[in-house]
């Protein structure tokens, strides 16, 4: 077994709780708070979250690290018999076969041929431009590998040019998008997989631009604070000297840890634990010790077969990964002063340096191939290291690949023969009501918005992290069983969700003026603005439809949260299908009619 299959995923949260209103901090859609002693939390799917809170000396940043294990998608095949309701999954794609296979039969007799070509020629439609046109938007980006090495050198410092380089950066590069758009006069297909394909690039570059800034920051303040810590150790006889006198006092403080007469109640109830260790962690340490990891990423290096659970808990069994560098080796020294600065040093190097296998230190991470990596993983938010599978399985790439274009046909079929027939030309009708059109159209853009999240989500992602051997497959969440709608937000799309988590929601938290309930209502009022853009530039035509759709769930949300409707979970469920089955059909005739 590979020692890269246990590695565990950190990432840093910056939440401020000096504002009165903000509470106990939480870290999004984890579902119980963060206890500022640690907070260890079970996965559904057999990992554990542990949450451990921390202030540097002298900050007003309340801070978290967030660690989990690599874990599978829900619906990978690998897993198959791990759910109660699989059969269902199976009888969806039978009953999807069984519609296509109708399909053509009665297409083939009106018609004599076994599909239209109609949709097939939207899509090919100046098919050779769009994808040059995408070739150089991605090249585009390179831009910003230029701009984190000026951030290495010096020659930029990212507070506040840098952040001002970068927005108006991005901002050329989105409007440049959109206007290439239009001249082109691209049909809706080319429009909004273009637009998309923006909005995506510039997620990638923000997130990836904002963490190396934020990471240059730190590494001047590390330098400056190494240089007070060394002109410290000066007065007390010089570095040497004052490691010796740490690691003296630690051999004292760790004998007085161990004295018999001062903690026989901590050894005799907790024989197996490190001394002087909190039953907090000692807990965490067991649990992620006798973890199970989905077997979906259990690998046995000499075949494509499933590792056994024996194998890995041995492996996994040893002890619990350290996360980030070892403590300062002045930490423990006597003096307040060098002890306090070293502690400091501890954490920024902590925050510089990955918690993975290879244990890099930025800026080590600047490298171009770094980036061109980070272009293909499954993610938006920039770490500099990620947890990483030991190897690639062609058998699963074959898996994946099948289902892609599997799921593209029934895709194409169903939007062919179910959909483009009802849906009514810009500023005509198709000589049905309106209430008769969203009847028509509810089913099939239900049956194609399942078939298009499984396409996106579970077959390309896991496509692509398997060639990167990316190793945090969830992309998302059971979805399924929202009881409101902002549930559904935070679980349909969680690569999304976690950019806005970050770089989005955390960041407005660091204002001082601003609460939880204002971070909140500005990610939903960006998220609402981008997905009205995005229809803007597919139709042609600004019609605030899906803009006020979105910004209504606000007080659907505030409603939701009464506990006479939270605790009826059905009743919850029930609502969020219905009007997630109303809005499709709705939005579509609303902007193609009206």
């Amino acid at each position: 077994m590979s020692s890269s299959t246990s590695n565990h995923y950190s990432s840093i949260v910056t939440i401020d709780d000096t504002n009165s209103k903000v509470g106990t901090p939480s870290l999004g859609d984890v579902g119980q708070p963060i206890s500022k002693k640690g907070t260890s939390i079970p996965t559904e799917d057999g990992g554990t979250l542990h949450v451990q809170p921390f202030r540097r000396p002298g900050s007003k940043q309340l801070r978290a690290v967030v660690t989990f294990v690599p874990r599978p998608s829900r619906f990978d095949s690998s897993d198959s018999g791990a759910e109660q309701f699989r059969g269902f999954y199976t009888l969806f794609w039978i009953f999807c076969t069984l519609l296509s296979v109708k399909t053509i039969v009665y297409h083939h007799k009106e018609t004599g041929s076994l599909l239209s070509l109609t949709f097939a020629n939207v899509m090919s439609k100046d098919l050779f431009s769009l994808l040059l046109s995408e070739m150089v938007l991605t090249f585009t980006s390179l831009f910003a590998v230029v701009l984190v090495k000026a951030f290495k050198r010096g020659y930029v410092r990212y507070y506040w040019t840098g952040v001002v380089i970068q927005h108006v950066y991005q901002t050329i590069m989105l409007a440049a998008a959109i206007t290439w758009t239009f001249n082109r006069q691209w049909a809706w297909v080319q429009s909004g997989y273009f637009t998309l394909r923006c909005l995506v690039l510039l997620m990638k570059i923000h997130s990836y631009l904002a963490v190396n800034g934020y990471l240059q920051e730190m590494d001047e303040k590390a330098t400056k604070v190494e240089q007070r810590l060394r002109k410290l150790t000066n007065k007390v006889g010089g570095w040497d000297q004052a490691v010796s006198d740490a690691r003296a006092r630690r051999e004292e403080l760790e004998q007085q840890d161990t004295t018999p007469s001062e903690t026989p109640s901590l050894i005799k109830q907790h024989s197996n634990n490190y001394f002087g260790q909190p039953p907090a962690a000692t807990a965490l340490r067991n649990r992620l010790q006798n973890l199970e990891v989905p077997s979906v990423l259990k690998r046995d290096l000499s075949s494509n077969s499933i590792a056994t659970e024996s194998s890995f808990k041995r492996a996994a069994a040893p002890s619990l990964p350290a996360v980030g560098p070892p403590s300062h080796p002045l930490v423990d020294h006597p003096d307040k002063d060098i002890s306090s600065l070293a502690h400091e040093l501890s954490e920024l190097e902590a925050e510089l340096t990955s918690s993975h296998k290879n244990k890099t230190r930025w800026p080590a991470n600047l490298t171009w191939a770094n980036y061109v990596d980070y272009q293909f993983l499954p993610t938006l938010v920039y770490e500099i290291e990620y947890p990483r599978t030991d190897r690639i399985r062609p058998l699963y790439v074959l898996e994946k690949t099948v289902a892609t274009f599997g799921t593209f046909f029934l895709l194409y079929q169903y939007t062919e023969h179910y959909i483009m027939p009802f849906v009514p030309a810009p500023g005509q009708t198709t000589g049905q009501s309106f209430v008769h059109n969203l009847v028509d159209l509810a089913l099939p853009f239900m049956i194609c918005y399942l078939i298009l999240f499984y396409l996106i989500f579970e077959c390309i992602c896991n496509g692509f992290a398997e060639l990167s051997c990316f190793a945090d497959r969830e992309f998302y969440n059971d979805w399924w069983n929202s009881t409101s709608f902002d549930q559904y937000a935070r679980k349909w799309n969680k690569p999304v969700h976690a950019f806005l988590l970050k770089h989005v929601y955390t960041s407005t938290l660091s204002y001082k003026a601003v609460g939880k309930g204002g971070a909140a209502f500005l990610t939903f009022l960006l998220s609402a603005c981008v997905h009205e853009l995005v229809m803007a530039v597919v139709t042609k035509k600004i019609r605030p439809y899906l803009f006020v759709l979105q910004m209504s769930q606000i007080p659907l949300i505030a409603l939701g949260r009464v506990p006479f409707i939270k605790r009826n979970k059905i009743l919850g469920n029930t609502v969020f299908w219905v009007g997630l089955m109303a809005g499709f059909p709705l939005l579509c005739v609303a902007y193609c009619a009206y």
